[in-house]
């Protein structure tokens, strides 16, 4: 099935003529001349075909059974006589899923949900290739978004590749690729989708946050001590370049042990000042 356009005239000028043909046929009629009743039939039938359309709303027109077109512009129109039209919104919308517990790749229940901006492109596909388009759209967005979450897992924890959390824009493009395939073949355009929620399952939630926690506690704690070392690298050169003190591998090491613990403790050191040995 494939969208087509319906026969239309202009329906004000329909309506003269059906105007027209009902006066002729009173006239005729006062004067007692029965041919007047076919231009008041032939006028009533046309007015079963007057048709007012709104801008972004298109009529599917129907003929005993058989699918004649679609009036797709806006105004007042005249098509088959007697036939059924069924009105198909053009406008974009918006369908917000539901939030759905999936498991991601590494099989964590992850809660996950998504928006997704559609419009229809082919009414004939719309209603006769299925049943109720916005249903089929809505259970085909749940199925795409739980296929796209199974595929990704929701962080990598500082490993390459793509992550739920790490990788919304591409998770959403391959989302909307995947409903523009599905939807297609009911003449459904994928305008935009995005997730809306995305956080761990309840149950696993609490030793998740422990997991990120700590992983950025190590990242932090890599941080000083790398900043440490450098430090305590310059402090050591700078104290040899300036002739200040000469110190042998035993001594050095010890003031690289202090800086280290001065520098990498999360609590502030308590100084003690050598004031030197007695003998």
């Amino acid at each position: 099935m494939k969208e087509q356009k319906a026969w239309a005239m202009n329906g004000f000028l329909a309506l003269i003529l059906v105007i027209a043909l009902w006066v002729s046929g009173v006239i005729l009629l006062t004067k007692t001349n029965l041919w007047g009743i076919l231009p008041l039939v032939l006028g009533t039938i046309l007015v079963s075909g007057l048709q007012v359309t709104q801008p972004n709303k298109a009529f599917v027109v129907t003929f005993f059974g058989s699918y004649i077109g679609t009036i797709r512009e806006p105004g007042f129109w005249l098509t088959m006589p007697f036939s059924a039209r069924k009105g198909v919104s053009l406008r974009v919308r918006n369908f917000n899923s539901k939030t759905l517990k999936v498991n991601d790749t590494e099989g964590n229940p992850v809660e996950i949900a998504a928006v997704v901006v559609f419009k229809v492109v082919d009414t004939a596909k719309a209603i006769f290739d299925v049943d109720k388009y916005e249903q089929f759209v809505e259970i085909q967005s749940e199925t795409a978004l739980r296929h796209v979450a199974s595929r990704y897992p929701y962080d990598r924890f500082e490993q390459d590749g793509y992550s739920l959390r790490g990788n919304a824009e591409e998770v959403a493009k391959e989302l909307a690729l995947e409903l523009h395939q599905r939807l297609a073949i009911v003449g459904v355009e994928i305008t935009e989708a995005r997730l809306t929620h995305l956080a761990y399952s309840t149950e696993i939630a609490g030793a998740m946050l422990q997991r990120q926690q700590a992983s950025a506690i190590l990242a932090a704690r890599q941080i000083i001590v790398d900043g440490a070392m450098g430090m305590v690298q310059m402090a050591i050169e700078s104290l040899e370049k300036g002739n200040v003190v000469k110190l042998d591998e035993e001594r050095k090491a010890a003031m690289i042990n202090n800086l280290l613990v001065a520098i990498v403790s999360d609590r502030s050191a308590q100084p003690v000042i050598n004031t030197g040995s007695l003998y």
